[in-house]
């Protein structure tokens, strides 16, 4: 098939023409994938009941070897003629094996003892061996440039206005901390993915024919996948941790896409405080040669606009009438979809970060645009410890007459008579700061080393 024929735009544009990128989701995330996992549970099955003396080691053997076999385009064709995907699935492994085994594919099994055991053990494996990698070497290359930049004075910016000082460094360091809870949520909720093998509504009918104890049954075929059982499930597992999963997915992805909006935002014409780095045949515009445009961080966003309103429907699809309904059916088989664009926005991200320049030239220069004006909290804030009855009135007064004249407030202050007596009392540090606001940083930088130390520290990297 050629690439270009696929629908989806992550096939044949964003992970298709990788191959390392290809080769690694497509062991957890493809339709082959979910029929191998699928078949994985099956032949656990099968496993454990020869352990339970209910067939022998031989047939359990010859199952599994008939599982591994198993192929997505065989499946569907034997779908077509019945019209039952896991149905199918199993006769295809039936037709596999002797005569003596066929009875012990899918014995006592309800199709979403498979589904929902095989997605949590495939989702937990995709997490776990391909997104949570990615956001890992992410957060160690923005934690590389948060400790690099935590000295490297910057404007702060609220409501989109120049606000107090800061540094490049802590305004990163942010984004280590927010990305570092992120990667724990999501750990958190890969390992609390519960598979199920409860029967067609999952009181244990079936299983219950043949086992005093069917929670111990379930219990050991979940332990040969690696899993726990669900708590209570009806013919579906609870939907509640699945659904923190991808919640956890999907905020994450929110974090990357605030983070890129930044990066995009310092990168204007206007601001010029960091930039994508732009390859030598790379071309920014079709019309404008001139042009670089920050087309990775405008990708990671939009990527994000793509996947983010998703989460509606795995809301949704919490419910379900009774013991179970068919509504989950389709939606559930674009999940895939979900980690897969986060894990390719994290490699993006991870690649232009990586060589992200920062001009420090030009945040000291759109610093310097406020530096007359940001002494005033500094300056109102000691004016009324050392006692002015109302000292946000009388700066704020002090800001509009700097405007009105055009001088910085650092050559009014000493001439303000109403002010003298309370600058007097100003330690040299404290009129220092009035004087020289870049020193205004506050705690930024001492933040910026403790918030990287805690998130090493926690995330073990």
């Amino acid at each position: 098939m050629d690439l270009f024929d696929n629908i989806n735009p992550l096939d044949y544009r964003y992970y298709g023409r990788s191959a390392a990128d290809f080769e690694l989701l497509k062991q957890f995330l493809s339709e082959n994938a979910r029929i191998k996992y699928q078949a994985k549970v099956e032949a656990a099955l099968v496993k454990v009941l020869a352990k339970k003396g209910i067939c022998t080691s031989k047939i359990a053997e010859e199952v599994e070897k008939a599982a591994l076999a198993v192929t997505a385009e065989e499946v569907y064709a034997e779908e077509d003629k019945i019209r039952h995907d896991v149905r199918a699935l199993a006769n295809c492994i039936r037709e596999k094996v002797s005569e003596e085994a066929r009875p012990f594919v899918h014995f006592s099994a309800t199709s979403y003892d498979i589904v929902d055991t095989a997605s949590a053990v495939r989702f937990k494996d995709a997490v776990e061996k391909a997104l949570l990698p990615a956001l890992f070497d992410l957060e160690k290359t923005i934690m590389k440039i948060a400790l690099r930049e935590k000295e490297t004075v910057q404007i702060g910016r609220t409501h989109g206005q120049h606000a107090e000082p800061i540094t490049f460094g802590f305004a990163m360091a942010s984004y280590v901390s927010r990305l570092g809870s992120r990667i724990k949520a999501i750990e958190s909720a890969k390992n609390n993915l519960p598979g199920k093998f409860s029967g067609a509504v999952g009181a244990y009918n079936a299983s219950s024919l043949f086992f005093e104890d069917p929670l111990e049954f379930e219990k050991e075929i979940m332990q040969e996948l690696g899993l726990n059982a669900s708590i209570s499930s009806t013919q579906i597992v609870e939907p509640e941790p699945l659904v923190d999963l991808v919640h956890a997915v999907v905020s994450c992805f929110g974090v990357l896409a605030n983070f890129s909006d930044d990066m995009r935002n310092l990168q204007r014409s206007e601001i010029a405080e960091v930039g994508e780095a732009f390859e030598a045949k790379q071309v920014g515009s079709s019309t404008m040669p001139q042009k670089r445009n920050p087309i990775n961080f405008e990708n990671v966003k939009s990527f994000w606009k793509q996947y983010m309103p998703r989460m509606n429907t795995v809301y949704m699809d919490q419910i379900s009438e009774h013991q179970r309904d068919l509504t989950n059916s389709a939606s559930q088989r674009f999940l895939p979809e979900i980690i897969a664009a986060l894990f390719l926005s994290s490699k993006r991200l991870e690649k232009v970060v990586s060589k992200m320049s920062v001009d420090t030239e030009n945040m000291a220069a759109n610093f310097e645009k406020s530096r007359g004006m940001i002494v005033a909290e500094p300056l109102y804030i000691l004016l009324a410890f050392y006692g002015h009855p109302d000292a946000h009135e009388e700066v704020r007064k002090l800001t509009l007459k700097a405007q009105a004249e055009k001088k910085p407030m650092q050559e009014l202050i000493p001439h303000e008579k109403s002010l003298v007596p309370y600058l007097k009392k100003f330690s040299k540090k404290q009129l220092e700061i009035i004087e020289n606001p870049e020193k205004y940083t506050g705690f930024a930088v001492q933040k910026t080393e403790k918030i990287i130390a805690h998130w090493k520290k926690e995330l073990k990297i």
